[in-house]
């Protein structure tokens, strides 16, 4: 299964976006996660979602970013609120047992 990260965009301190990951097929026993790389840094896990719902986030994002899942969709979402020009970045989905990794949406927290 391939993913394929959508939805990022320009948007100012305390605005939100949603992002979106779509498979290139059913992804519902997988455990899919978000990650990021901002300009410099090396790139790191945000949170993830497991194939029963659980989710995890990282202590930066946590009551700030929503991960959810559609399985009938195929579709992973990352809900990004309160956006800081900190969580400026790639951010990235992938399956948390492979090493592909797809090409990424950048999202920009700027005035």
């Amino acid at each position: 299964v391939q993913l394929a990260e959508s939805g990022g965009g320009l948007v100012q301190p305390g605005g939100s976006l949603r992002l979106s990951c779509v498979g290139s097929g059913s992804i519902s026993s997988y455990v899919i996660g978000w990650h990021r790389q901002a300009p410099g840094k090396e790139r790191e896990l945000v949170g993830f979602i497991t194939y029963g719902g659980h989710t995890h986030y990282v202590p930066s994002v946590k009551d700030r970013f929503i991960i959810s899942r559609d399985d009938a969709k195929s579709t992973v979402y990352l809900q990004m609120n309160n956006l800081k020009p900190e969580d400026t970045a790639v951010y990235y989905c992938k399956l948390r047992d492979s090493n592909a990794w797809g090409r990424g949406t950048q999202v920009t927290v700027s005035e």
